[in-house]
């Protein structure tokens, strides 16, 4: 990303120029074209991890009473120079004023030079025209959350055990470090500790946790009475620049 970071500047320069539009012009447009829906990623929330080809699509949805009639590469852009544009959206007609127009834009953690503060709230630039000439150009037209992925265990003993005993349950929260394309301990995050009863389908809180520090970063530990059979689990919310994830449910079962 940092490499791209540097051709960002010019690319998004020649892109910009290439729209012919007057220097001094920011967001607008001419006539009644209007952008009334961007998703990203079907829920606005992409996370990308330390390898694999991740592929994140765009559809930036627009109305014109004359219709649409396409739509320029649509540019993502967030913290610490982030940078991607897609290819030529595809416009597909909803009804005879509004179409969808979709592209796509691959990362690979890889060879992508992703730092970590790239992370965070990016926007969607988007340039759409419509059948009789008329346009629209928002450079903030959507936003999304562009998250490092989390994993989180979970770790419930003994089992079995004795109702009345002691449950301890640890758990480790980690992250994806963009720039090492390994997890590390995630500090400081509170995570919920979670149970679902035996026979039962809903995970409810039963506490808080907080995760370690130092050399202790991201490990959990509580304790609970064993008091019926069922699953444990710790679920962590997510922020703007991690991912939200929840761990695979340890049994215990109660004598």
């Amino acid at each position: 990303m940092r490499i791209r970071a540097t051709v960002a500047a010019v690319s998004g320069a020649l892109a910009l120029s290439a729209l012919a539009v007057p220097v001094a012009q920011a967001d607008g447009g001419h006539g009644d074209t209007k952008i009334t829906k961007v998703v990203v990623d079907g829920d606005n929330k992409v996370q990308v991890s330390t390898s694999g080809l991740k592929t994140i699509k765009i559809s930036v949805t627009a109305r014109d009473n004359a219709g649409i009639a396409g739509a320029d590469s649509f540019i993502l852009s967030g913290p610490d120079f982030g940078f991607y544009m897609t290819g030529t959206p595809k416009c597909t007609k909803v009804n005879a004023t509004t179409s969808t127009c979709a592209a796509s834009v691959k990362i690979d953690p890889k060879v992508d030079y992703l730092s970590n503060a790239n992370a965070g709230t990016w926007y969607v630039e988007a340039w759409i025209d419509a059948e009789d000439g008329d346009f629209v150009w928002e450079e903030k037209a959507g936003s999304f959350k562009f998250q490092r992925a989390t994993k989180l265990t979970v770790n419930a003993t003994p089992e079995p055990v004795k109702k009345g005993k002691t449950i301890t349950v640890t758990g480790n929260l980690t992250r994806a470090n963009w720039e090492t394309l390994k997890f590390g301990g995630y500090s400081s995050q509170s995570v919920k500790l979670q149970f679902k009863k035996k026979g039962t389908s809903t995970y409810k809180d039963v506490k808080t946790v907080k995760a370690g520090t130092g050399k202790s970063a991201g490990k959990l530990k509580t304790t609970v009475k064993a008091t019926v059979d069922g699953t444990y689990r710790y679920s962590f919310a997510g922020n703007s620049a991690a991912a939200a994830v929840s761990s695979a449910g340890d049994a215990i079962d109660v004598k």
